[in-house]
């Protein structure tokens, strides 16, 4: 097992050193190209370099799309952002972090097999999202002319959305009223 890890760090190792060779190569060959705008490249690379320890390494390297997808995808929001220049992003960026994780945790579940993991990976996935939502609602409308109608109508469907749906209720149907008296310690 010594050996496996050893050949996946020294695959990972050599992979990095060989891309920052050819970048650097690229860097000469190409001297008028804008790579102020493409640096976010090399970050999405070093991530997919995470997913090539992963299928060298077989089922017990799944670990590897953790780190892979964070690191991936937060070289793919500095290349939106990038080209965009929307940097005002970077305000709810944290949320997609939570959102990379969990796809970090379901892709390692799904190449090695663990139906937990995968669960666990999509839920975690979920949350990810509903703040990447909430706060880029909240971020964007702020900044926005629609500011005075949007997020307070965002506010009311996702407080909507946890009262009927999350708390159990049901429309039509009437909550269960019984009488809980809470057990008195004599």
């Amino acid at each position: 097992m010594q050996t496996n890890r050893s050949n996946a760090g020294a695959l990972i190792g050599g992979a990095v050193l060989i891309a920052v060779g050819l970048l650097a190569l690229a860097g000469q060959f190409f001297r008028n190209v804008n790579w102020g705008a493409l640096w976010p490249l090399t970050i999405i690379g070093l991530g997919m370099l995470f997913f090539v320890a992963m299928f060298s390494g077989g089922k017990q390297a799944a670990g590897f799309a953790i780190p892979g997808s964070i690191v991936g995808g937060i070289g793919l929001v500095l290349l939106i952002a990038n080209l965009t220049h929307h940097w005002e992003a970077m305000s709810y960026f944290w949320t997609l972090i939570i959102l990379y994780i969990g796809t970090g945790i379901y892709l390692a579940g799904w190449y090695g097999g663990d139906a937990n993991q995968k669960a666990s990976g999509w839920r975690v996935m979920k949350v990810g999202l509903i703040l990447f939502i909430i706060f880029g609602a909240f971020f964007e409308t702020m900044f926005s002319s629609f500011r005075n109608l949007i997020f307070p109508i965002v506010l009311i469907l996702v407080g909507a959305y946890l009262v009927v749906v999350r708390s159990g209720l049901v429309l039509g149907k009437k909550a269960d009223t019984t009488d809980v008296t809470p057990p008195t310690n004599q």
